[in-house]
């Protein structure tokens, strides 16, 4: 076997759908966009993707994300995270897996947990 060929690299596609706050205004995806190109690591780097990570902001409002390198879902969940504390979001947007490689932002339901609160 030729140590040149490199049918074993896996290939990982996650995306992000940032829909639901984009169509209510408090929401920036190319803000987003920028933040994960410059806070995903590398081999131990920010920032350093090269073309081992690929970051692209589709018109439907969604981040795809797609690695050949070793690459973990929840790493994304924390760096999106991260970027929801930083710009006050975190306390009424949360992010949910939909499927195996798809995570949604979210709204809190408020008006449930109002609800909630009076009955007690």
């Amino acid at each position: 076997m030729p140590a040149t060929s490199k049918t074993t690299s896996t290939k990982h596609k996650f995306i992000i759908d940032y829909s639901r706050p984009a169509a209510d205004g408090v929401f920036d995806g190319a803000d987003f966009e920028k933040f994960l190109h410059d806070r995903i690591k590398v081999e131990g780097k920010a920032g350093q993707l090269g073309d081992n990570v690929k970051i692209t902001r589709d018109a439907t409002n969604k981040i795809t994300v797609t690695s050949n390198v070793p690459f973990s879902k929840r790493y994304l969940k924390y760096l999106t995270k991260k970027f929801l504390k930083k710009n006050t979001l975190r306390d009424w947007i949360r992010v949910v897996a939909s499927s195996k490689d798809v995570y949604q932002l979210r709204f809190y339901n408020i008006a449930r947990d109002g609800e909630d609160e009076e009955e007690e």
